[in-house]
């Protein structure tokens, strides 16, 4: 049995949270932390075995730490998780890519951290390819103008997203630098890049369309021993449109596979 503790309780994290309360063979969630403790409390107050509500740096206590919190917070719960030894779940995958400095720290302490796939698809496929020659990675993505408010990119600049009528393309470059844009909306680019030919070389082009009701990714690698098209399109949460309802999905199969006896793809 592994414990799991769990940062954040939003629309990732509260349905993860749930879905290891009912019951997952192998794992068993003893601890969340989130910024208001004693509203965490009254949410996790009904569950059949309601975990402890704790520090950031208490969840470390568990075998696994699950980050699911606000991009900001990502260092304070990954660091004493991977101090610690512990496997790290991130969410927030774009939080990571400026941060490489955790994967050292990582390799010390022996601890592993494992990216979900989250909202894309054919990731395996990507790091099959990455073993051999790539020439190039890029990834579209297209969110209803609504998914893309707050991101630090549009007020630097000064862009209001939700003035779009039409599809709009606002973001071009590469993935490190559309992770700093817009830490909430590209943790799909982020893992593309971990998972390929590393942030600089992965493009990325962020569309607010607002003709569209879903988060759409279109992936496309040129390599030497394949070439690939893939598109997603996720339905966003309810809870939180930045975020697709696939991605708690995502983070519970990646945690299902930790403690698997039959595990197929990543």
């Amino acid at each position: 049995m592994h414990t799991v503790a769990i940062a954040g309780l939003g629309a990732i994290g509260m349905h993860l949270a749930r879905a290891l309360d009912a019951g997952v063979d192998g794992l068993r969630l003893v601890a969340v932390a989130a910024g208001d403790p004693a509203k965490a409390r009254d949410r996790v107050a009904g569950f059949a075995t309601p975990p402890s509500v704790v520090s950031v740096a208490e969840l470390a206590q568990a075998d696994i730490v699950v980050e699911a919190a606000p991009a900001a917070a990502f260092e304070s719960i990954a660091a004493p998780a991977i101090a610690a030894g512990r496997i790290f779940v991130p969410s927030s995958v774009g939080a990571l890519l400026p941060r490489m400095h955790l994967v050292e720290a990582a390799r010390a302490s022996g601890a592993r951290i494992i990216v979900p796939t989250g909202a894309l698809l054919g990731l395996d496929a990507v790091r099959a390819c990455a073993e051999g020659r790539v020439d190039s990675v890029t990834i579209e993505t297209r969110k209803p103008p609504g998914g893309l408010v707050g991101a630090p990119y549009l007020v630097q600049n000064g862009i209001d997203v939700l003035a779009v009528r039409e599809p709009t393309c606002i973001f071009e470059g590469n993935a490190l630098d559309a992770a700093a844009g817009f830490p909430a909306n590209v943790n799909v680019a982020a893992a593309l890049a971990l998972a390929g030919i590393g942030p600089i070389r992965t493009q990325v082009r962020i569309w607010a369309d607002p003709g569209v009701d879903r988060n759409i990714h279109t992936i496309r690698v040129e390599a030497e021993a394949a070439r690939l098209t893939m598109t997603v399109e996720n339905v966003p949460s309810a809870a939180n449109p930045r975020t697709g309802r696939l991605t708690p999905l995502s983070v519970l199969a990646c945690l299902r596979g930790l403690v698997a006896t039959l595990k197929v793809g990543s």
